[in-house]
């Protein structure tokens, strides 16, 4: 065979094998695609997943099927978008967690263990106190603590948890040591504000939707939120920036990945997907309505995002002695 007959026959084999890739990306998807939650149902997490895969599956044109698969702090969840097949078939929504359980050893899924789509909400953590604290800004708290090491309890989560860091990593940030407020423990953020209404503890850092309710019937007061922005919610609340000079700034969030090695062009459609669902009116409507903050990241930003996040989370994590 000649030279020029080799060429032909492997210009052909390769405008095949891409005009078959090509189909294959177009027609995708072409059947149902489960979303992974790797938190209990009737949750936030599951709300808000639930939301964006009924949008999606209008986009898409198959079920998108929510599947919850809780159990070890959210890592059986999470290793079940991590470990499924990167056919975009399976993908799940990922949680603040993701920067967090890796440096305690729970599991070694870290933010690269996936391809990030995107980016859809961020509830940042709020600081607050009962209705009668005799203190009136963070400024008041932090001089109380400074005095006082070790007098003040917070609560509003486990050990460890989002909340519990987010005190952490301001007070670090104040250069206070984090043991000068003891931890409570507690099983989320509604037990710990009872706690707090009760006087069991002076500090609940948590989101403002979770404390929505006290804080309307006039039994809690935010005094910040640790966030770039205050809050359309309670757009009265500064942020801690403007209450202290603090930088520091965190919060629970959620987004959408599938598990690494997913190609580029069914990245690109879930993305489009998720984009136009977080653009609509329903997931606006809906997020308003619980009291969900809005935030949008591409796949870039969201991977950025999370870098950051899990550098925040592990500098907190070795101050407080939880990293291992």
């Amino acid at each position: 065979m000649t030279k020029i007959a080799i060429s032909r026959r492997l210009l052909i084999g390769l405008t095949v094998a891409a005009c078959a890739s090509g189909a294959w990306a177009q027609s995708y998807p072409d059947r149902p695609i489960t979303m992974v939650v790797p938190w209990g149902a009737g949750g936030g997490t599951d709300a808000v997943a639930r939301m964006l895969a009924s949008l999606m599956e209008k986009d898409l044109g198959q079920p998108v099927n929510v599947v919850n698969r809780t159990g070890g702090s959210g890592v059986v969840g999470h290793s079940a978008i991590a470990t499924a097949a990167p056919d975009g078939y399976t993908i799940g929504m990922i949680t603040v967690e993701i920067t967090m359980m890796h440096h305690q050893k729970l599991t070694e899924l870290n933010p690269t263990s996936y391809t990030p789509i995107a980016l859809v909400n961020l509830d940042p953590a709020g600081f607050q106190v009962r209705a009668d604290s005799p203190y009136k800004s963070m400024n008041d708290v932090l001089a109380a603590v400074k005095a006082n090491p070790g007098k003040f309890k917070a609560s509003g989560t486990g050990q460890g948890g989002i909340w519990h860091l987010a005190l952490a990593g301001w007070l670090g940030d104040a250069k206070v040591d984090p043991a000068s407020v003891p931890w409570v423990p507690s099983n989320g953020a509604a037990p710990g504000l009872q706690d707090l209404v009760a006087g069991g503890v002076e500090f609940v850092p948590c989101s403002l939707p979770e404390a929505r309710s006290l804080i309307d019937a006039g039994k809690v007061r935010s005094l910040a939120v640790m966030a770039k922005s205050r809050s359309d919610l309670f757009p009265n609340v500064p942020t801690l920036k403007e209450a202290t000079g603090s930088d520091w700034a965190t919060g629970a969030w959620r987004g959408i990945a599938a598990p690494k090695g997913l190609p580029a062009n069914i990245a690109a459609r879930l993305e489009a997907s998720v984009k136009k669902a977080y653009e609509s009116a329903e997931y606006k409507n809906f997020m308003s309505q619980r009291g969900f903050g809005m935030l949008w990241g591409n796949s870039g930003e969201f991977a950025s995002f999370m870098a950051k996040g899990d550098a925040d989370m592990k500098k907190v994590m070795t101050a407080v002695g939880i990293a291992k």
